[in-house]
């Protein structure tokens, strides 16, 4: 079995409650942990902004066992402009389905049984109108690429995901690090635009893998962001991540697994620190 896994994917977020409100109460998921910081990230997590930012770490179970997304909020930054890298997100639930219909949330069914709905900001979810299954219903994560075969290369190839599916006549691929874990979509677009508003997707591996992967990347002359680095989250964990950009610039974390697992215990005040940050700021939840 891989020792690899699939962890969570960040969106920069510019309206907080009307976001957290997208994903509480239509999408269904639980606010797992929150957290504050004073100045930007040493591995630019909430990206070039050096100021006051947010965490919100939200899914719909514990992130040991769920892909989940990272939400992340730089105070003052109201607005980010989308470019066409991230396709959307995947996830199961004829729940979130309902809870679109009758929050009166504009809802497309673009096949039979599949749904685009947009959070705040525009960025797109597609609900399959199935029952939510009991492992996690988030299914896959869908990237644009201006080279399907090149970028297959590099996933798989290199950052070592399995292929699942390869299909020319569509111009997209799935991949992933095993049955159970939520798959990444490559879809070819041509010319890759991130825009501002672009995010990064995360991945677990063990702490000994990460010099590694740094050391293979600089041989295979790839794109390091971020060299192996600790970095420190107020009263909890430190982890160390390395950075990386696939050949269309689509930012990669690779964290080490052990000190992961520390960090991301689910806080069950996470809802509460939220709510009171969120009211502290604009005076309403």
């Amino acid at each position: 079995m891989c020792s690899r896994r699939a962890l969570h994917y960040v969106l920069k977020v510019g309206d907080r409650p009307s976001t957290i409100r997208f994903f509480r109460e239509l999408l269904g998921m639980t606010v797992l942990r929150h957290e504050e910081f004073e100045e930007g990230c040493k591995a630019t997590c909430n990206g070039p902004y050096d100021g006051k930012w947010s965490k919100t770490m939200i899914g719909y179970g514990s992130e040991d066992k769920h892909f989940v997304v990272e939400l992340t909020y730089n105070y003052g930054v109201g607005e980010y402009r989308l470019g066409n890298d991230f396709k959307g997100i995947t996830l199961q639930s004829s729940q979130a389905v309902a809870n679109a219909r009758q929050l009166k949330w504009p809802l497309a069914e673009v096949s039979s049984g599949l749904f685009e709905v947009a959070a705040p900001g525009g960025y797109k979810f597609y609900l399959e109108d199935k029952d939510q299954p009991k492992t996690d219903p988030v299914q896959k994560v869908t990237l644009a690429v201006s080279n399907l075969q090149t970028s297959i290369s590099y996933w798989s190839g290199l950052l070592g995901m399995t292929i699942y599916d390869n299909d020319d006549t569509k111009k997209n691929a799935l991949l992933g690090y095993a049955d159970n874990q939520c798959k990444l979509e490559l879809q070819d677009v041509g010319p890759v635009d991130h825009g501002t508003a672009f995010g990064r997707i995360a991945f677990a591996c063990p702490k000994e893998e990460l010099p590694h992967i740094e050391e293979q990347m600089k041989k295979e002359n790839q794109k390091i962001l971020t060299p192996l680095v600790s970095l420190d989250t107020p009263g909890k964990a430190t982890v160390q991540v390395v950075i990386l950009a696939d050949p269309d610039g689509h930012e990669i974390c690779f964290v080490g697994a052990e000190a992961f697992e520390e960090l991301s215990q689910t806080d069950p005040n996470a809802n509460d620190l939220l709510n009171d940050v969120s009211f502290w700021v604009i005076g309403y939840v």
